[in-house]
């Protein structure tokens, strides 16, 4: 039998997180369960900013991870551009506003 850790001592299956998903960001993690493993995990604004400002003052070099800087950001935005001007139009039927 395989186990799967699960980092978190609330669960939340998908189907019931759809239901509600504001119900299960707080302020400790909630594991999000596919077929009894770990699919992902929810947390309020505040745990994730917090996590982020801990990994970036241990690990200062990971920061442009989490805060793209200016090369970074027009880098992104190229390439992006690049893919809309050369996207055919069936590339963009599932596309909504």
């Amino acid at each position: 039998m395989a186990t799967h850790v699960i980092l978190a001592e609330k669960t939340v299956s998908i189907s019931e997180a759809r239901k509600s998903l504001n119900d299960y960001f707080l302020d400790e993690p909630v594991a999000v369960l596919s077929n009894n493993k770990t699919a992902g995990y929810m947390l309020s604004p505040e745990l994730y900013e917090r996590m982020v400002q801990l990994i970036e003052t241990a690990m200062p070099e990971v920061k442009s991870t989490f805060r793209p800087n200016a090369d970074r950001m027009e880098t992104i935005t190229r390439l992006c551009e690049e893919k809309l001007l050369n996207a055919k139009p069936e590339d963009l039927d599932d596309f909504s506003e």
